[in-house]
């Protein structure tokens, strides 16, 4: 054991039931920070310039969290679709949020946010949509590039766009029939 030894211990200590619960409390943890940090920027800068900036960190982050999950699945780049499905559900989110791959094939996936726990909220203190689909691109796009950098990311939907009730966003991820292999 190396980083954070005596947490290290503790944690091996723990039933497997603990154990995931510490990592929902993480991942909750996470997004916590993540909206007070952005509410902080909005409140200083308004909402475009923190969208702004909320766009440029997610295009860091996006990277630092699939080659993470990349390294812990010991995948390597180019892993196509399969890969991309397997990483975005070992996503931070994918501890919070409903979420499923549709009309999946070797080459094509859809992938739907069915329940977002920010968007959830929104909803029931009775705001409207957060309009994160500019933010949305940046993130798919370099995660999915990230995983291979064959897949080409299409918004489906994403707030402020209208969406249907069984989604808050969706996206399509591609291989073009020309990639090369």
């Amino acid at each position: 054991m190396k980083h954070g030894d005596e947490g290290i211990r503790i944690l091996a200590d723990m039933s497997k039931e603990q154990l995931i619960q510490i990592i929902i409390d993480d991942a909750k943890n996470w997004l916590a920070h993540d909206g007070l940090w952005f509410q902080a920027v909005e409140k200083r800068y308004g909402l475009d310039r923190a969208i702004d900036i909320d766009r440029e960190a997610w295009s860091l982050f996006t990277v630092v969290e699939a080659k993470r999950i990349m390294e812990r699945l010991n995948l390597q780049p180019g892993g196509g679709i399969p890969a991309l499905v397997t990483c975005l559900y070992h996503r931070l989110y994918a501890r919070l949020n409903l979420q499923d791959a549709i009309e999946q094939t070797e080459n094509r996936v859809v992938f739907r946010m069915r329940d977002c726990r920010v968007q959830s909220a929104r909803k029931r203190k009775g705001l409207a949509d957060f309009p994160c689909k500019s933010v949305g691109i940046v993130e798919y796009r370099e995660f999915a590039k990230t995983i291979d950098p064959r897949i080409v990311t299409t918004c489906v939907a994403c707030p402020p766009d209208q969406h249907p009730d069984e989604y808050w966003c969706a996206w399509e991820f591609t291989i073009p029939q020309d990639a090369p292999q």
